[in-house]
């Protein structure tokens, strides 16, 4: 008899104490999830923070860190192509996707029907809005209200956690947005289509991008446009997102003798860069020192 409530015990406190097992896409969600559920939440994460989130190889091992998951967040609009196929080699039937782009005010919407010849344009939106701060906070709201939801009982453990990051986030805003008047409407180009959250956060003037297209190659023609680009307007600095290759961007450099800047777009992305928070910093700290 006391072997049976001993078993019964156990199998009580281990229900008791279970955490919930998540998934992330990006490392930035997983930064997130992290910092509010901490130790009540099994996490990790799909795509690296220094690998294009457009793209991700469909593994056997990302299909075993989705088969024993309740939640996978992602960003959605359309980044994750690769998720779906995941999901159903997972084989896992109850795992909940949480979309965190579902409260976002979506920009760059196409109002026209797309083809291949439009490279890589989302057709619900850009989905890079995790790069302006105070998008950041609807997306937390969704991680809260997902975490309550799988766990009602740690409400107000992973309540008090997002109060705490949220504080600290406000503050930050505060801070990235002083900073970044020294950069307001000074016009600037970007290599790759994801920066439109951000510059309208913090009133950046883009001017234009080193790809043609969302997702297409520079040719040497455009390369020719983007030159005499900045050459007329006196653009100081072309942004880009580390793992994209940087010869176009440095052949434009060579000629005009515009700042080339690389900057992480993930956690852990580059060195020392561990948290949103250290990201926001490296990127903010290193345009207004360079544009």
């Amino acid at each position: 008899m006391k072997k049976i409530l001993t078993i019964i015990l156990v199998l009580l406190s281990s229900l008791t104490f279970a955490k919930i097992n998540v998934v992330t896409t990006t490392t930035i969600i997983y930064d997130l999830v992290k910092n509010i559920g901490k130790d009540e939440v099994n996490i990790v994460y799909l795509c690296r923070g220094n690998q294009d989130p457009h793209f991700l190889e469909v593994l056997p091992s990302y299909m075993l860190k989705l088969r024993k998951a309740d939640l996978v967040f992602k960003v959605g609009l359309g980044l994750e192509k690769w998720l779906p196929q995941l999901i159903d080699g997972s084989r896992n039937t109850d795992i909940k996707e949480i979309d965190l782009s579902k409260e976002i005010q979506k920009l760059e919407v196409p109002t026209k029907r797309l083809n291949a010849s439009y490279g890589d344009i989302h057709p619900y939106g850009n989905p890079h809005y995790y790069l302006a701060p105070n998008q950041v906070k609807i997306m937390l709201t969704e991680i809260l209200d997902a975490l309550i939801s799988e766990d009602p009982d740690k409400a107000d453990y992973f309540t008090k956690n997002y109060e705490k990051y949220v504080k600290k986030l406000d503050s930050k805003i505060i801070d990235w947005k002083n900073k970044m008047k020294t950069a307001e409407s000074k016009p600037v180009v970007f290599f790759h289509a994801s920066w439109i959250y951000f510059s309208t956060e913090f009133n950046l003037n883009i001017k234009g991008y080193v790809e043609p297209k969302p997702g297409i190659p520079p040719s040497p023609s455009h390369n020719a446009k983007t030159i005499r680009l900045v050459k007329k307007l006196g653009i100081k600095l072309i942004v880009m997102e580390n793992y994209y290759d940087d010869s176009a961007p440095n052949q434009i450099a060579e000629i005009t003798g515009v700042k080339v800047l690389k900057v992480p777009v993930g956690i852990w992305g580059m060195e020392g860069i561990n948290s949103y928070f250290d990201m926001m910093d490296y990127i903010v700290n290193n345009i207004t020192a360079n544009i």
